[in-house]
């Protein structure tokens, strides 16, 4: 059976044909991009996320129960030294690596680009950093104090690869040591529109997308960074994302906590201060660690308080995390749930012609990396100051916006200017 022949009867079987309505059109090269693309499709798993999707979820309200945190600005000053000591001697020996998830486009920006190479004005430096130039510097500093060089792995999709590699190129790496920079790329999925259609960003060519953060572990084993982190005898994996410019990826207190207190994995909070606000939150299911969709959250649940008046489930998640190796390598041999987010994307349609639409259109199925909590049995939460941690840029119109990010930024470090 010829290529042509396999990929006819694979869309058949789908209800999938419409991929090859302008197939006549193309040069040979994009006939055989196309064909090859169809045939690397796992269309079992995308037809079932999304016919699993048009389910409704329910959430046993008996299965969920607060799960305990502590409070940075609660430790006595011989508490923080204490963790502090112990986090430096782990950072001064090596035992660290850090991951920045930066396989996003910074499209909800009106950028175009990977979303790491975005750029702030600072107006007390008269200077532009991008999201990863501030980064890299803030891994320097810890590489500086410490007398070290922590290895860095960036995690980026197949659509920002390349620019990304370039990007640091063209910046000769913002001054950090090549040989400790590592990319690798991100697996994808299919968008699939509200008809069960997947879509085609180009005539010859399917839209695909990066499919969450969560899909990090795989993709560290499937690239060897696992492999690569046992060769450097790392203990500590520091994570987080690439649009929060006050993302502490070196915290000698988090690891220490962490590593005194024999916690696998730990994670960040901050308050979540409006009660129903947009954000979800740390609790327990069924005993396990986990997350709180804000869909599931009601009033009684937000404002439920322990006797000493701490909210039971007001932590919110920050996506900055800490895994032993141990933990991450764990963490590689799961298959994490999908989630489904409603989007906007531009497609080719009938007459073959790019088309924008003005409302959602489209499924994008993503893992999240907090769903891997479930599979341990606990975990260190810390809660800390959203002014001294917590920056990030998601739009033009939201709370997190860059205008933000820039005012937090400058005034952290107005104040901070012995850290730098």
């Amino acid at each position: 059976m010829d290529k042509l022949t396999q990929v006819k009867t694979i869309l058949k079987k789908y209800n999938q044909e419409h991929l090859l309505y302008f197939y006549d059109e193309l040069s040979d090269e994009h006939k055989d991009m196309l064909l090859n693309q169809i045939l690397n499709i796992n269309f079992d798993e995308i037809i079932s996320l999304y016919q699993n999707s048009l389910e409704p979820s329910h959430l046993d309200i008996n299965t969920v129960s607060p799960l305990e945190h502590l409070e940075k600005n609660k430790f006595s000053f011989d508490e923080l030294n204490k963790y502090i000591m112990i986090g430096e001697k782990k950072i001064k020996s090596g035992f660290l690596a850090v991951v920045t998830m930066a396989g996003g486009q910074g499209s909800r920006l009106g950028y175009k680009g990977p979303k790491g190479t975005y750029e702030l004005s600072f107006d007390s430096d008269h200077i532009k950093k991008s999201l990863f130039q501030i980064m890299c510097e803030d891994i320097k500093r810890a590489n500086q104090k410490y007398n070290i060089v922590i290895p860095w792995y960036i995690m980026t999709s197949q659509e920002n690869h390349i620019a990304t590699e370039e990007y640091f190129k063209l910046h000769d790496f913002f001054g950090y040591p090549k040989d400790k920079i590592k990319f690798f790329i991100q697996e994808n999925l299919p968008l699939i529109d509200v008809n069960g259609k997947l879509i085609l960003q180009e005539i010859y060519q399917i839209k695909s997308a990066s499919n969450g953060n969560g899909n990090v572990f795989k993709s560290m084993k499937n690239n060897g960074i696992i492999q690569d982190l046992e060769n450097n005898n790392i203990k500590w994996i520091s994570f987080g994302g690439i649009d929060n410019v006050l993302l502490k990826n070196v915290d000698p207190l988090f690891i220490g906590l962490a590593d005194e207190k024999n916690y696998e994995i730990a994670s960040k909070s901050i308050f979540k201060r409006r009660p129903l606000e947009k954000t979800a939150v740390y609790c327990r299911k069924s005993g396990k660690p986990s997350i709180l969709d804000y869909d599931d959250i009601d009033i009684n649940l937000s404002v439920s308080r322990y006797e000493d008046g701490t909210y039971k489930y007001r932590e919110a998640n920050i996506l900055s995390h800490l895994m032993t190796l141990n933990a991450v390598k764990k963490a590689s041999n799961y298959s994490l749930s999908y989630h489904r987010a409603f989007k906007k994307n531009a497609f080719v349609n009938d007459e073959g012609m790019k088309q924008v639409p003005d409302k959602p259109n489209s499924y994008k199925f993503e893992n999240f990396i907090f769903d891997i909590f479930s599979y341990f049995d606990d975990m260190l939460l810390l809660r800390v100051n959203e002014d001294e941690e917590f920056a990030p840029i998601k739009d033009f119109t939201g709370i997190y916006n860059p205008d933000t990010a820039k005012e937090k930024y400058e005034k952290y470090w107005s104040i901070n200017k012995t850290d730098s």
